[in-house]
């Protein structure tokens, strides 16, 4: 798709920020007495994939749609391409394509219609926006879907068109709102496939998940958040590793023992400094920066079985929250 070339001619004011297409700092977003985003700062280098890893509620899409313009900060700064988005809503948005939770497709007008319509709205002129449309309708292999009506599309196809349709204006930053959800496992493949094609080519991406797999699969570094702050930046691994090892201790506590028993093997935890989760039945153990928790001095305490598992996002976010992520 052309829009490797169109992209790259896009650089300069991103150059001008030293090659952050994104610079956030001291965000805050309040809602009468409700602190949506509390005083949030990271920075998005060109080309990168970024993700706001949190559950529902977290200030995910509120931190989106004031990255898009779309919602005015209460205080901070935010930078789009050298742009500042409080004073510059326009030019920055000319800059970014938005995909949102909700498609917004026109269900009115066939495949090929939609992306025409938006491109020409977006500032193409009528011949450039036919053009761009046949461009996008193969980069994400929706050419054969061209004159089908929306309602005649899977959900994949519906996520995977909006994504064609941020991308009719050749945008330098692409900003996507849970780009997979309510999708099946092969659908969301698919859109995966697309976004790693897009970051080949060239598009700075942001993105707000509540999937760990996702964040995982693409992006380069994420942010956690929970309650509007950013608890611990930095690539997959890295913040895995940090804060949770290689290996999580998983004490299946046995459907016999007392509800004693389990305050016995929490006090013990608590007493040796442990980094642990309680889910259900189980407790979680973590040994930071570690290859696997010593958890032998606890084996005896209560009737348990103890098994291990590498670990994963989920164990971070356990840690760092005290709950799981599908919590609200």
């Amino acid at each position: 798709m052309t829009a490797t070339t169109e992209t790259e001619t896009t650089t300069t004011s991103a150059a001008q920020s030293n090659g952050h297409v994104v610079r956030v700092s001291g965000l805050v977003k309040d809602y009468a007495e409700l602190r949506a985003v509390d005083g949030i700062t990271f920075s998005v280098m060109q080309g990168e994939t970024f993700g706001l890893l949190g559950p529902n509620g977290a200030g995910k899409t509120t931190t989106m749609r004031m990255l898009a313009g779309l919602s005015p900060s209460t205080s901070g700064s935010v930078y789009v391409a050298g742009l500042d988005v409080g004073r510059s809503g326009r030019d920055v948005r000319n800059e970014i394509g938005v995909v949102t939770q909700h498609d917004g497709l026109d269900n009115t007008l066939v495949v090929r219609r939609n992306l025409e319509m938006h491109g020409y709205l977006a500032g193409l002129s009528y011949r450039e926006s036919i053009s761009r449309t046949r461009e996008v309708l193969g980069f994400f292999n929706l050419e054969t879907r061209a004159d089908a009506s929306i309602y005649a599309l899977s959900g994949g196809m519906k996520r995977r068109l909006a994504i064609a349709r941020a991308m009719m204006s050749s945008p330098q930053l692409l900003v996507m709102d849970e780009p997979t959800t309510g999708l099946d496992p092969q659908s969301r493949n698919r859109v995966w496939e697309q976004l790693g094609a897009l970051k080949e080519a060239g598009v700075t991406i942001i993105m707000s998940t509540h999937y760990m797999i996702e964040a995982e699969t693409l992006c380069d570094r994420l942010a956690i958040m929970d309650h509007g702050q950013i608890l611990d930046i930095g690539e997959p691994d890295e913040v895995v590793r940090h804060h949770v090892g290689a290996e999580v201790a998983i004490l299946h506590v046995s459907e016999d023992a007392t509800r004693e028993d389990r305050r016995l093997l929490r006090r013990k935890l608590e007493e040796e400094g442990r980094d642990f989760s309680e889910v259900g039945p189980r407790f979680l153990v973590t040994a930071p920066k570690g290859s696997q928790p010593d958890v032998s001095t606890l084996t005896g305490l209560v009737p348990m079985r103890v098994t291990y598992r590498p670990a994963h996002l989920e164990d971070v976010f356990l840690v760092l929250t005290g709950r799981e992520m599908r919590d609200e």
